[in-house]
């Protein structure tokens, strides 16, 4: 800290005269600053802040903007006087400042009154005589200001009421007179100044109770303040004088005589209870003063009450509606004052129940008993507020409450409801509750938790107005209409259940109570929605009384009217239907852990959608093992019959009832009395609603499970039913005058009888089915079923039969098989109901509805049952099955819930038709190719889902067909179990041992694998990626098939077949696979060439480009396997092909197809028939140009093809040039030239050798040589552009259209090939300068084949270096044996003259240089060559090749660092800013990657000094990186050089500070990561806590500024020898170019000095910087710059020597004051 022996003159008056005047800046952030300075200042110097502030201050607002400002930093200053230094003098003219600013303007309550007011507040607390005084002389005759001056007053006594108060006389001696001139918008102000001069007595009566402040005057005064406030102004018309009078008068009546106040009451209470017409705000002033008038009326020490009880009924009546008001206010957003408001009147009641219990009891039960809403809801929650605090007083008054409560137990109101409730449970904790009268409340209590989750509305029970029910509410409550309805439902029943289980656990003495009484609550209809909470108590219950089973046992048998275990039992399973009901209700009934743990989790539970089924299963499985276990048969029907009398407690549409069904069921299969279950499965039938599903389900479900048992009872009630159908009297009359009903009738009972034959049919046992079955189906009595015309009737009956064949098949399966009789005529009734006849015409299966999509989706389930069992199919049955099915295929996606379950039931089906059909292999394979056919219109559809749904389909199939029909042989040699062969299922197939193999095995012949292939090939190249992935696996299980099975003997088999197969996923890999011999044999190539016209011409483009690659595989592979004929019907069927191809570009591919058989005729590979056929083939356009080319081949091996290849590119060009080639009719045939000569043998290398001659001759631009119409396009070296186009036309042909003669090409020439084509790319970009785009756009065309996509136009220089570099790089990984080769090119390219072939040569070298490790002599040749041209020209080719060697292998870089380090040194120096971004940038690389002390430490000062210069820089990311890289360099200072890198290190730190919190957040976290690194070189641990707070790595201003003081502390503590140099460091960089940093730097200085105690220091720079400070103050226009010189003169200042400058201060304050009285 500086301290006055330094002798430095500090000009404090100066400065805070400056910060004075910064209080009037324009920005906010500077007032505030400021502000801040000033009153740390003050706290040392208050004189001198206030000498400075009272010189402006004379001025006032019209001279000082900001006179709030000046009067809160006076305030600051005169609290922080000490009492000895307080001048009364001056505080008089700091008094008459303010009071003459207060004076001199009408404005109210502005914030400069409200500041001058809390400087005279302030001065009043050191001179409160003055303070007053001055105040007093403006309270003498009509003054603007007189509201003002008692407003000052009234802050005052709020402030200090202990000086306050013993002056209170002369106040009111001085403002009693001028009451009677209050105008009533000043009226508030002085209400509300005698509001706290009243509580400023109490207050000060508090604290000196011995000492009372109120003598005979001041009474008098208050007494006739009193009588004004209560006759004049508490009737003024304006409320907000009414509102603030009242309020006075409530504090006032506790300090006036009892006289006085009982004359008053009678106006006094009127007046109060008035303001209740309006808001909650004012309604809480007027309980609070109506509270203060209670406890001064009743609770008097000096008297008796002043009002009788009679008398306050007024005020208690008018108090009850209130309590329903502040309650109801919970969905408003003034709840807060609206619950200070119902604490308020409880407290008023209360003040009353302690003068008057017995009184206002009796009041509040008569409210009750009235039944008027509003009244009854305010005094039970009164009465629950009064019980426990006045317990004593109304201990004999039980009796009658209770009977009251009593009579309230039926009012609807949700209110009164809740507020009766909560009563309730208060009673119960107060033992109200015994005998039966608690029984009454208990129940009353689980009736409110059964409530349903319904609107409010709809209950009927909300009130729009307190007056709603007719009853006579006072008129002042008129204009307070609420809702006192507002309690919804659900908030009701969680108070009751939470009431009830406090009754439960914490009550004792409710034990007795609550059991077993709870037990009668489980039973009745009514309150199964409270069944949770009750089951939770009970088990609280006998949790708690453990001990006590047996004497719970015997209270339970002691009562007759709890339900006995029978019927609890019968309740509780059925009520165990919901496992997702209420409060969880299933686990609070079950203690099974199973079937707890199933149902624990209700979010879980929903994801299943099968979990209600599972669940009723589990409860029909837990009641049979009960049953089980009881092994009482007595017993057992008294549960049944307690079943019986469960139907009354459940509706016919509660699902409950279909559980209840499913329980009678199983209970009566455990039963032996026939007539018993006869009477109960009537008496189930006669409940049963079976017009309702479910109803109609449960009651199947239940037939089934007592058919288990008495299957013959239950058939012949089955068939009474059925018998009597529409006989009744009642259903005949009906029908004569309703069709309708009729039919729907008819429906139900019809669905009702299937399902329970379906179920009986299911359950029953399997040795006894057969009969009934045969009868069933042999007396055509289902036949009768199916007239129903309700979709669920249909789907009932569908079910029936899907039951009956499930019943086959389990007979079958337990080892009693027998054939469905009549299969077929089922199958035939299930099409029927189906609604899908087999028509001729699928488009009628397009339309549909939900309804009819459910009953389709069951039909095809049942079908696929009935399929499954014996017989077998017959062939009609199978063909009308099939197309009554297969238009499902076509059905629309949507609705996707009902559809898809819909395919996956065809798609079974047709599995199950292809297992069941056939007696063999060959039989069956017959079978599959004949559905196949059947479903190819899907394959190839032109709508995606039903190509989907088709290959699905197709795929399952064909792994069903593999499963059955393949033995355990294996082609391709695989041991064990394998993918490719299961094992023949003989249990299906019979006994063939006796039959050739060719009898159970099917033949490669049947399944005609060439027609398959055809057809689902083009699906490998769908649009679709599942329909891709699918027709993969479907070639996949085709293909296995085939090798699976015999194979011909001419055949040769191929041991990389297996390996093909594992990666079975793509076009390609199918391509892959059919090049193989072994996976198609030349018959079946053949029938895949011939048939190949149809994919080609696929619907979908993708897939008959695919087509098209795969042909080209085919001939191109395998074409050698052809013979003449072959060749010929599969080239018409390409041309035939071509003829039909609508699109030009698919008409080309095909054509390519062709070029292959083309060769093989030319080749020789088949005869000389084959040579004269073909130009007869009718393709006109695309075959003239096939025999145009041949020409041109047939002239260029025939002369000099160099003359053939120029005219070529010469017409190329001009046509790219004068034409649109991309829209010629027909195609270019330039293009297709290009193709001949790509795909030409002889030609093709030879092509493209002058291609790349072409490519390596420089351009002429446009308009430097004059195009002559020779031949000759090379002038001096040069290459016209638009042969260079061409060029690169024709080098995109030998990717796109070259194939594999092409593409042999290329390989052979691959490193030439791409370096020229790099180097063209980055002479195209330069052409762009020039306006010429299109040659970039084709170069990237022809670079595309190698997968790279264009982002954007390569129009930017960075992004076609990008573009370069990544190309390398796909190279290098790609090709890594082309590197040396590329390299050694593009290494000689350096030197060409074109500065952009130079630059796209330097882009791909440096990124092929980190490919280049393990090429020891190339890579020296590419560092010499990137090393000589740093100095290039271009900045561009030098900051690649510095890229490039940054970029070496880690594995060599150390060898090379030396030289690197040293070309990245001369480069920081680089002119181009670019490049000294990339020097820095590999610099930062280099020294965290490589590390090489050898190599660093020779340049290390001067690295460092570079680095310094650079961080400076206007770029952000340069400062960045080099900030960066400085930071990386100091973990090189460790050796020989290390004291002089330290001194470096000393002189970046100011600057890392300063820039640590600057604009770019790259810099600030570059900023900390060096100084972290660069303090742990210095090795100063105590400095290293200040790196790891968090204001170090935030981002605030505010962290930062903590951050600064803190590491300023430490620097001065441990380095202050360094601290001189910081500060020169520091200083300079206050004329930084950026403001931040400026201020940054006016902050770090100014804590440095403010800590440090160095004389020399201080001596040197103290002055120095406040005088800056102060000058920057007034002259920057940098708002932060000026906040922050606040901020540091405040610091400077704070903690200088005060005594240093306060002497000072204090004689020009002194001098001041003398020249300013002279």
């Amino acid at each position: 800290m500086a301290s006055s022996s330094s002798g430095i003159t500090i000009p404090a008056p100066e400065a805070v005269q400056v910060l004075v005047s910064l209080l009037a800046d324009e920005s906010p952030i500077v007032r505030a600053a400021a502000s801040a300075s000033l009153k740390d200042i003050a706290a040392l110097s208050p004189l001198l802040v206030l000498d400075c502030c009272w010189t402006v201050s004379r001025g006032g607002r019209r001279r000082f903007g900001n006179m709030a400002g000046i009067f809160q930093v006076m305030a600051f200053g005169v609290r922080a006087i000490d009492s000895n230094d307080v001048d009364p003098p001056f505080m008089t003219k700091l008094a008459k400042i303010a009071t003459a600013e207060m004076i001199s303007s009408k404005e109210l309550n502005a914030d400069w009154q409200r500041a001058a007011s809390g400087l005279l507040v302030s001065i009043g607390a050191h001179l409160p005589d003055l303070m007053m005084e001055e105040i007093f002389l403006h309270l003498s005759g009509p003054s603007p200001a007189l509201p003002v001056m008692v407003q000052i007053l009234a802050d005052f006594a709020s402030a200090d009421a202990l000086q306050f108060t013993p002056r209170l006389k002369g106040v009111l001696s001085r403002v009693l007179p001028i009451l009677g001139n209050v105008r009533d918008a000043h009226r508030p102000i002085f209400a509300n100044a005698f509001k706290c001069w009243c509580q400023a007595v109490w207050q000060y009566s508090v604290d000196f109770p011995s000492h009372s402040p109120l003598d005979g005057g001041v009474m008098s005064f208050l007494n006739s303040v009193f009588e004004l406030l209560l006759r004049v102004w508490a009737v003024s018309r304006d409320l907000k004088v009414r509102i603030s009078s009242v309020e006075a008068l409530g504090q006032m009546v506790g300090l006036i005589t009892r006289t006085q106040l009982k004359s008053a009451l009678p106006r006094l209470v009127p007046t109060i209870l008035e303001l209740y017409k309006k808001d909650h705000d004012i309604a809480f002033v007027a309980t609070c003063s109506l509270h203060n008038l209670l406890n001064a009326s009743l609770l008097s020490e000096s008297g008796p009450p002043l009002l009788d009880f009679e008398e306050l009924t007024v005020i208690l009546s008018s108090l009850l509606p209130v309590v329903c008001i502040s309650s109801d206010s919970k969905e408003h957003s003034d709840f807060s004052v609206a619950l200070k408001t119902y604490n308020e009147v409880q407290r008023c009641f209360l003040t009353v129940g302690l003068v008057y219990p017995e009184d206002l009891f009796m009041f509040l039960l008569n409210k009750c008993r009235l039944k008027e809403e509003p009244l009854t809801f305010g005094a039970l929650s009164v009465l629950k507020h009064l019980l426990p605090r006045l317990s004593e007083a109304l201990h004999n008054k039980r009796l009658l409450l209770v009977e009251a409560v009593k009579l309230l137990l039926d009012e609807q109101d949700l209110g009164v409801r809740k507020a009766l409730s909560e009563l309730i449970v208060v009673m119960a904790s107060h033992c109200y509750l015994v005998g039966p009268s608690g029984e009454l409340f208990v129940e009353y209590l689980v009736r409110n938790c059964a409530l349903p989750d319904q609107d409010r509305n709809e209950l009927g029970t909300s009130k729009e107005v307190f007056g709603s029910s007719g009853t006579n509410v006072p008129s002042q409550y008129k204009r307070l209409e609420v809702k006192i309805g507002a309690v919804c439902p659900t908030e009701l029943r969680a108070i009751c259940e939470k009431g009830l289980l406090l009754l439960t656990i914490t009550i004792p003495e409710m034990e007795h109570i609550l059991w077993p009484f709870l037990l009668k609550m489980i039973i009745p209809r009514d309150y199964i929605g409270a069944a949770a909470t009750v089951c939770r108590c009970i088990s609280e219950l006998c949790r708690h009384r453990p001990s006590h089973s047996d004497n719970m046992l015997s209270e339970c048998k002691a009562r007759s009217d709890i339900p006995n275990p029978e019927e609890l039992l019968a309740r509780l399973v059925v009520l165990l239907h919901d496992p997702l009901a209420r409060e969880q209700l299933a686990t609070q009934i079950l203690t099974i852990p199973k079937m707890k743990a199933y149902v624990s989790d209700t979010e879980d539970l929903k994801q299943d959608p099968s979990y209600q089924e599972t669940w009723d299963d589990m409860i029909i499985d837990f009641l049979a093992e009960s049953l089980d276990v009881i092994q009482d048969t007595n017993w057992v029907i008294s549960l049944g019959n307690a079943f019986t009398k469960q139907y009354e407690l459940y509706t016919s549409s509660d699902e409950h009832s279909a559980l209840l069904h499913r329980c009678l069921g199983i209970l009566l299969q455990k039963v032996n009395d026939r007539v018993y279950v006869r009477d109960r499965i009537d008496w189930m039938y006669k409940q049963a609603d079976i017009s309702i599903p479910t109803n109609r389900l449960g009651l199947a479900k239940a037939m089934g499970l007592v058919a288990a048992s008495h299957l013959d009872t239950v058939l012949d009630k089955l068939k009474d039913i059925l018998d009597n159908v529409g006989q009744s009297m009642f259903q005949r009359f009906l029908s004569f005058f309703s069709d309708s009903f009729r039919a729907e009738e008819s429906d139900d009972i019809h669905a009702a009888l299937a399902l329970m034959y379906g179920y009986a049919a299911k359950y029953a046992p399997s040795t006894v089915i057969e009969a009934r079955i045969d009868a069933l189906i042999g007396t055509n009595m289902l036949s009768r079923l199916l007239h129903v015309r309700h979709p669920t009737a249909k789907q009932a009956v569908i079910t029936a039969i899907d039951l009956l064949g499930c019943a086959v098949i389990n007979a079958a399966e337990n080892g009693a098989s027998f054939p469905l009789k009549r299969r077929d005529i089922m199958l035939d009734y299930i099409l029927t109901l189906m609604g899908r006849e087999a028509r001729d015409d699928n488009e009628d299966f397009v339309d549909s509805n939900l309804e009819l999509l459910h009953t389709q989706a069951l039909a095809l389930s049942a079908c696929t049952t009935l399929v499954s069992v014996e017989p077998k199919l017959t062939v009609e049955t199978r063909n009308h099955v099939m197309k009554a099915t297969l238009g499902f295929f076509a059905l629309p996606n949507d609705p996707v819930d009902v559809v898809n379950p819909l395919i996956d039931n065809l798609i079974t089906l047709l599995c199950a038709i292809l297992l069941t059909s056939g007696e063999d292999g060959r039989s069956r394979a017959e079978q599959l190719l004949h559905m196949l056919r059947q479903i190819d219109q899907y394959v190839s559809s032109h709508v995606e889902y039903q190509r989907r749904r088709g290959c699905r389909a197709v795929y399952e199939m064909l792994l069903k067909f593999r499963a059955v029909c393949i033995s355990g042989y294996c082609a391709l040699g695989c041991l064990g179990s394998c993918i490719h062969s299961k094992q023949v299922d003989r249990t299906v197939h019979g006994n063939f041992s006796n039959l050739p193999s060719a009898f159970v095995l099917p033949s490669r012949e049947a399944l005609c694998l060439g027609d398959r292939v055809v057809m689902y090939l083009p699906r490998c190249a769908d649009t679709n990626s599942d329909v891709r992935k699918v027709s993969a696996q479907i070639l996949d299980q085709l293909f296995s098939t085939s090798l699976s099975l015999p194979r011909p003997a001419a055949s040769k088999f191929s041991v990389d077949i297996e390996l093909s197969y594992g990666a079975l996923s793509s076009l390609e890999d199918v391509i892959a696979i059919l090049r193989s011999d072994a996976s198609i044999d030349p018959s079946e190539l053949v029938a895949t060439l011939h048939g190949c016209s149809s994919a080609i011409c696929d619907k979908i483009k993708q897939s008959a480009e695919g087509a098209i690659q795969a042909v080209v595989e085919f001939v191109t592979k395998r074409g050698h396997e052809l013979v003449e004929n072959d060749v010929s019907r599969t080239t018409q069927s390409l041309l035939s092909a071509t003829v039909h191809v609508t699109e030009k570009h698919l008409r080309l591919e095909t054509l390519g197809a062709l070029a292959p058989i083309f060769c093989l005729t030319v080749c020789g590979f088949v005869g000389s028939t084959m040579q004269l056929s073909f130009p007869f083939l009718v393709v006109p356009l695309s075959l003239k140009h096939i025999l145009n080319f041949q020409k041109i081949s047939s002239l260029a091996e025939n002369t000099s093809s160099k003359i053939v290849f120029n005219e070529v590119l010469a017409t190329a060009g001009r046509d790219v040039v004068t034409k649109d080639i991309s829209r010629l009719r027909g195609g270019w045939s330039m293009q297709d030239a290009f193709y001949a000569f790509s795909q030409h043998t002889v030609l093709s290398s030879l092509f493209l050798e002058h291609v790349i001659f072409v490519f390596s001759q420089p351009p002429i631009l446009r308009g430097d040589s004059r195009k002559g119409e020779n031949s000759s396009h090379l002038v001096d070296g040069q290459m016209e552009d638009d042969v260079l186009q061409a060029a690169i036309f024709a080098l995109t042909a030998f990717f796109r259209g070259g194939g594999k003669v092409g593409k042999k090409s290329v390989e052979q020439s691959y490193a030439s090939v791409l370096a020229e084509l790099t180097l063209q790319l980055g002479s195209c970009h330069g052409l762009v300068s020039t306006g010429q785009y299109e040659p970039l756009r084709h170069s990237v065309i022809a670079l595309e084949i190698l997968k790279w996509e264009r982002d954007g136009e390569l129009t930017d220089n960075e992004r076609w270096i990008n573009l370069i570099g990544d190309i390398a790089s796909c190279v290098s990984i790609k090709r890594p044996k082309e590197v040396q080769s590329i390299c050694i090119i593009l290494s000689k390219s350096l030197s060409r003259q074109q500065k952009y072939q130079r630059e796209a040569a330097a882009a791909a070298l440096s990124e092929f240089v980190r490919y280049s490790g393990g090429l020891g002599s190339l890579l020296e040749q590419m560092v010499e060559v990137l090393c000589q041209h740093v100095s290039d020209e271009s900045p561009t080719v030098r900051r690649l090749c510095l890229r490039g060697l940054v970029q070496i292998p880690s594995v060599d870089i150390l060898q090379y660092t030396s030289q690197v380090l040293g070309v990245i040194l001369a480069l920081l120096e680089d002119p181009d800013e670019s490049v000294q971004l990339t020097a820095v940038s590999c610099l930062l690389m280099i020294l965290e990657s490589s590390p090489n002390e050898a190599a660093v430490e020779p340049i290390l000062l001067n690295l460092s000094v570079r680095l310094r210069n650079l961080q400076m820089c206007m770029n952000m990311k340069m400062r960045a990186n080099a900030f960066a890289a400085f930071g990386a360099l100091s973990n090189y200072g460790f050796g020989a050089q290390h004291e002089a890198f330290v001194e470096q290190v000393h002189a970046t730190i100011p600057r890392l500070v300063l820039h640590l919190h600057e604009d770019d957040i790259n810099v600030r976290q570059a900023c900390r990561s060096t100084l972290k690194q660069m303090f742990n070189l210095m090795e100063m641990e105590r400095l290293s806590a200040v790196f790891n707070t968090h204001c170090f790595n935030s981002d605030h201003r505010s962290d930062y500024e903590d951050f600064v003081r803190d590491l300023s502390k430490q620097l001065t503590q441990h380095l202050p020898s360094r601290v001189d140099t910081y500060m020169a460091s520091t200083i300079q960089a206050f004329d930084a170019p950026w403001p931040i940093i400026q201020a940054n730097a006016i902050y770090f200085s100014s804590s440095m000095l403010s800590l440090s105690d160095d004389r020399h220091i201080l001596a040197r720079y103290y002055t120095q910087v406040f005088t800056i400070l102060v000058g920057k103050l007034s002259r920057s226009t940098d708002a932060i710059v000026r906040a922050t010189c606040s901020s540091a003169l405040g610091l400077l200042l704070k903690f200088a020597d005060p005594l240093s400058w306060r002497v000072d201060s204090l004689d020009r304050v002194d001098s001041s004051r003398r020249g300013h009285d002279l």
